[in-house]
This record gives C-alpha cells, structure tokens and sequence, in this order.
C-alpha cells in the first residue's frame, strides 16, 4: 500500500516517544511505501488535488533510532514525488495543532477516495475543546464567553477553583486554575486571556471550566480509541505544586486499568466518534468527567506500550489497512 503522513518537520519529532514515528515505523515493517508531507506541500494541479512528497520508505528491521535517521537522510534526495492524493490508500493528518483549516479545505473533496485518519470534517469539528459539549452530561460544568464580566461573575458565582482554558491550544498550554481568592490578579488574567482591550467582536472566547481537586490526588487518565473501541490508557499525575497532567507540563504516567465508570464514557461518546469520521482520538478523564477530546494528532502510544509491554501501533495499521481496503472495494 502507499500510506502517507502529513506532519511537523522530521527533525523536530523525538522517535522514541512520538505516536507518529511509531505509527510510520510499523508501515515500513509491513512493506509499505512510506510518504512524508508538510501541509505546504499540498496544491492544487488540473483541478485534482497534489501533493510533493518525500518517498522514506527504508530498510526494515532498524532500530527506531537508526530508522529516524535514515528518514531523515532521505530528505537529503533531491528528487520530489508529485503524487496524486487519490492515488494513495491512506493518509495520516499528523500535524500538531493549531488545525490548518486551509490543508483540511483542500483535502475534503477527495476526502471520500482515500481513507484519511482522522477525518477532514471530522477534526474540523473536533479540534476546538468546544466538542466536548455535544456530551454534557459527562463533562464538568462548563462555560464559553469573551465577555470578562460574564466570566467574573461565573467565576464569583461558582464560589469554588475553575480552570480557564484556551480553545485552540494543546499539551495544557495556557491552562490555569483560577479562583475568588485572588481577585486583584483574576481580572487580569480574565482580560489578559479573552484580550479585554480589545472591541468585543475581535475579542478572544475562553473556557471556564470546574476544577476537578481529584486531580492533585488521582491525576486524569489518558485513554486512546480506536474506532470508538478502547486501544489502551495510561494514568498521569501532576508534578507536585502543579495541576496540568500533561507529559508537557512535567506530568508522571502510571499504568492503568480501566474502571467501569471510564468504559461508560467511552460508550456514551463512540458513535459520534465515528460518525464524525474521528477513527483515532485521545481522551482525558478525570473523577469520571470527560474533560478533553484529543483528534488532531493524539498521542500516548509508545508510553502506553512501554508500560504494559504492548504493540499498539499493531492494531492502528490492522485498522487503516483494512479501511483502505474497504473503501477502494
């Protein structure tokens, strides 16, 4: 099969610890031919939709280092393959967030021709934390507004700790906890997030969500699906004086079982999942609260794998080979 990748620059990716590098090095292994892209390198040629990219399709059987850097050597070729996207079979959207909506409009047409994981409508719609929303009774309390006002008097009214979040940001940047204890610094914060100074329509919408305390206890769990059916989880803890989870905050991860109260919210959200074409998502859960759905490049495989001495990378490529398959017929 031919099986692409847009994503980041090569050699910003560490190999050990990224789902991607994972995810490609399994491709390789079964005899794939193995593209790398950049969401530049996709146009538009004769009315069909192109793309320039780098055939690293290497030797098997390398370690994951030295498959990285062979990767690498590749892009030291000066030949570009000029490959039609329908061509393909599959097409992993691996970029980090922020979503580049401009990649996702060029794609969609073809969307139907070549199996894409996740989906162009799908992250579309799911890469704002705003999706958690079409499941409000699994959610903590939750509000959105650009207003600071609005904001403080939600605030004062909860009379407890909230965490203010940014839509569109990941790895828990610019995730704080808030409260009315410190309420000289709180109306900063509130206009500095939603950019008070500004007009109301150019301002910035946040956030504004309950804290959790079990956090600081218990941590959140990390649980990865693959089309809507559990692939694996891990457990993460915040560093002490800390409350973000995240691996890029400094959080520890803890292997985990999953507990009855988990496998329900996998439940309840698994057919929107699909139907929005989201095939491969992280979520995150705390004290049986979903708190973030996690679809554009969602990660946990290689810490996951290395905690429960597992292969996960192994069912995501059974998946798409099989999903490639189905949709060419």
């Amino acid at each position: 099969m031919k099986i692409a990748f847009l994503m980041d620059r090569l050699k910003s990716i560490n190999p050990v610890s990224e789902t991607t590098s994972h995810l490609m090095y399994e491709c390789n292994q079964r005899g794939h031919t193995v593209f790398f892209l950049e969401p530049h390198d996709v146009y538009i040629r004769r009315d069909e939709v192109v793309a320039r990219m780098r055939n690293v399709t290497v030797p098997p059987d390398l370690s994951m280092k030295k498959y990285w850097r062979a990767l690498i050597n590749c892009l030291k070729k000066e030949e570009l393959i000029f490959e039609t996207i329908t061509d393909l079979d599959a097409l992993f959207l691996r970029k980090n967030p922020p979503l580049n909506y401009q990649v996702m409009e060029f794609l969609a047409p073809v969307s139907d021709r070549v199996f894409m994981i996740n989906s162009t409508v799908g992250q579309i719609l799911g890469n704002s934390k705003l999706y958690t929303l079409n499941f409000p009774d699994i959610i903590p309390e939750t509000h959105v507004s650009r207003d600071p006002k609005r904001l403080r008097k939600i605030i004062d009214d909860f009379g407890g700790a909230m965490v203010v979040k940014p839509l569109q940001r990941f790895g828990g940047e610019g995730v704080i906890k808030v409260s009315t204890k410190d309420r000289e610094n709180l109306n900063s914060l509130i206009n500095y997030y939603v950019r008070g100074y500004e007009d109301y329509p150019a301002r910035e919408p946040v956030m504004v969500q309950e804290y959790l305390d079990v956090v600081k206890k218990e941590g959140d769990v990390r649980i990865l699906l693959l089309n809507g059916e559990i692939l694996g989880a891990i457990k993460r803890k915040p560093l002490p004086g800390e409350f973000r989870t995240n691996i890029y905050a400094g959080g520890r991860i803890y292997r985990h079982e999953i507990t009855k109260q988990e496998r329900e919210i996998c439940r309840v959200i698994k057919d929107r999942l699909i139907l929005d074409g989201l095939f491969f998502v992280g979520i995150d859960i705390i004290g049986n609260r979903l708190v973030e759905i996690n679809c554009v490049n969602p990660g946990g495989i290689p810490r996951i794998n290395q905690l429960n001495n597992d292969k996960l990378e192994v069912k995501v490529i059974d998946f798409v080979e099989q999903s490639a398959k189905d949709l060419k017929g």
